[in-house]
């Protein structure tokens, strides 16, 4: 049978029509985005709907000496105004952070750091309620602040979180001064010492990965509706896991999870920071049960900038210890991590510091040793995952630079360097000196077919002889060339090793099909631009040969998305699209079982 063969085409067209996996399809959500018919939060609309608004502090440390509402509440078109003496009593002061710490709704006794949230205005308007907040009176006493990691735990150092001063034990062991969270030591040790103290060569340098903010189009925002009939809560929001959230507000609240329905329409970009909870989200809630009203909250961009959690923030002193040739025999890493005033920390439970054991990357280091401490500062929460997998990104920063260094004290070429000490084909399944598997890999060839198609050769050639040039001052035109190889943590798993809170880091999926033949599919998911309604109906399109434009994408509904760990740390094609295929398999299985019923035939007599 030839190429053009008659089967070979319906083949071809029948792949066409299905625009499965493979196929060039546009984007289907586009089509809203581009015209400006989103449904985003601020575009849901209640009756009775009340806004709200944050006084905000004006120091990054102080003590609140006292809060008076009586001008703000005595304004037209103010429906209340909450401070800490009102949350106390209900025990909503404080919330639970994703990583074990406790964090301020609305500051209580002291501000941490700079438009902490201190009150929480709501009016029928939101202008009204944004002349309120100018109306609350708030008398400070201004303390000594800390915005350097490195002298958080200083003797004289002013103590941060006074509610645990005299909790020497956090959730990660013990602490070793009231500014210290956590210190978590992976790796030997001894080992790695002893091998540092006989080296022919060695390199150590501090790499600091800054403070970065994630900035999403979008700010964060909450309507929060509660039907007292039917005592139901219903909480829009920016959320980029909903079911976590929900939990979270169930824990808060005492309101069993059945009766809270949480929805997160489009949300405008997310890059980690929407995944934990927010004072603001809280407050809607409590006003809405009180007020009996729709209460909604939107930050505005000053608020995000200053306040919404940012990422990163380490300080690593990273160390290689080598031969005289080049290869390299261990690594040592020490990371200061300032987290801000709350931990406030969107990593896997068991790994207070995400995945930054990652740090030997793509190299055959035989013993390593990671210690990473992390410290409170008088800055907003910190410790997202942006753009990455649980401090996969620091990590490859801190092995990458160092290697660089490498290559420069040895006067070796830094690609050369890397092949030299790549993790070779032979030796995967590989077990890393600090505890990661690698099941496979060919990292030599793919670093040799990458410089094969930029030329690395000739560029280190034209780099060399611009050099050459600049040294005569015959130019100011030299160039650099930056290099960095890195094996990447996807899918935020396996569940046995990661979970949120307790609840492990699966998700789910759920596929129905009409009578019709199209399909609905729901899951744990939520996109923020990923193009989630795109990629898994193509996904079910494969795997069930039904076309990819009779299949519904639904995510964000907790009522009717089952229970799943949300979009973030690249996790949702590798968990979530894999639960889409174990479902459509499933689904055909059953199918062809029915058929072969149906036709007497043997099951796998069919295709």
């Amino acid at each position: 049978m030839n190429e053009h063969s008659p089967i070979d085409v319906d083949r071809a067209e029948r792949t066409e029509k299905l625009q499965g996996m493979g196929c060039r399809r546009k984007r289907v959500e586009d089509i809203r985005f581009t015209q400006g018919k989103g449904t985003y939060v601020d575009d849901v609309k209640l009756p009775n709907m009340t806004f709200g608004d944050f006084v905000r502090s004006p120091h990054a440390h102080a003590r609140i000496i006292s809060i008076d509402t009586a001008r703000a509440k005595a304004l037209p078109g103010v429906v209340a105004v909450l401070t800490a003496a009102d949350l106390k009593p209900l025990g909503l002061h404080y919330m639970p952070t994703l990583a074990g710490d406790v964090q301020a709704v609305l500051a209580d006794e002291k501000v941490l750091f700079q438009n902490q949230e201190v009150a929480f205005v709501i009016a029928k308007d939101r202008y009204i309620a944004a002349d309120a907040i100018e109306l609350v009176d708030v008398v400070y006493e201004a303390l000594p602040c800390i915005v350097d990691p490195f002298l958080s735990m200083a003797p004289d150092a002013p103590i941060l979180r006074e509610d645990i001063k005299d909790k020497m034990t956090g959730a990660h062991g013990p602490r070793k001064h009231p500014n210290h969270i956590f210190e978590w030591t992976i790796g030997d040790r001894e080992a790695t010492d002893a091998v540092f103290a006989t080296a022919d060569v060695t390199i150590k340098e501090m790499f600091v990965d800054h403070r970065t903010h994630p900035s999403p189009l979008e700010t964060c925002q909450s309507l929060a509706s509660m039907d007292k009939v039917k005592g139901e809560l219903t909480l829009w929001g920016t959320f980029q896991a909903p079911h976590v959230v929900r939990t979270v507000v169930s824990l808060i609240s005492g309101l069993p999870e059945h009766k809270i329905h949480v929805i997160a329409p489009d949300i405008g970009g997310g890059f980690g920071n929407k995944v934990g909870v927010y004072a603001g989200y809280v407050c809607s809630v409590v006003g809405s049960i009180v007020l009996g009203v729709p209460v909604k909250w939107v930050e505005d961009r000053m608020e995000n900038l200053s306040t919404t959690s940012f990422a990163r923030d380490y300080h690593m002193t990273t160390e290689l210890a080598a031969t005289k040739d080049g290869k390299i025999l261990a690594m040592r890493v020490h990371v200061l991590a300032d987290h801000g005033a709350f931990d406030a920390c969107a990593d896997p439970s068991k790994w207070p510091a995400g995945f930054m054991n990652i740090c030997t990357g793509s190299y055959d280091i035989p013993v390593a040793h990671l210690a990473v401490d992390g410290v409170y500062t008088n800055k907003a929460a910190g410790g997202v995952a942006y753009r990455c997998s649980f401090r996969v990104t620091e990590a490859v920063f801190a092995i990458e630079r160092a290697v660089e260094v490498l290559a420069k004290k040895l006067d070796m070429d830094s690609a050369e360097l890397r092949i030299r000490n790549f993790i070779k084909p032979e030796q995967f399944p590989y077990h890393s000196a600090l505890g990661w598997d690698y099941d496979s890999g060919d990292y030599p060839t793919a670093m040799k077919k990458a410089m094969e198609a930029v030329g690395y050769a000739q560029l280190r050639d034209e780099q060399a002889k611009k050099r050459e040039a600049f040294r005569r001052g015959e130019t100011r035109d030299i160039m650099g060339i930056g290099i960095a190889f890195f094996t990447e943590i996807v899918g935020a798993g396996p569940s046995k090793n990661c979970d949120i809170l307790g609840v492990a880091m699966f998700d789910s999926a759920e596929i129905r099909i009409h009578p019709t033949g199209s399909i609905i599919a729901r899951m744990g998911t939520k996109s923020q631009g990923q193009g989630h309604e795109t990629t898994y109906a193509q996904i079910i399109a494969t795997e069930l040969g039904i076309p990819a434009d009779d299949i519904m994408i639904e995510e964000g509904n907790t009522d009717t998305a089952p229970y799943g760990l949300g979009t973030y740390g690249s996790r949702s094609t590798p968990v979530a699209g894999a639960a889409t295929a174990v479902a459509a398999r499933k689904i055909k299985a059953k199918a062809q079982m029915i058929a072969a019923y149906m036709l007497e035939v043997h099951e796998g007599d069919l295709d």
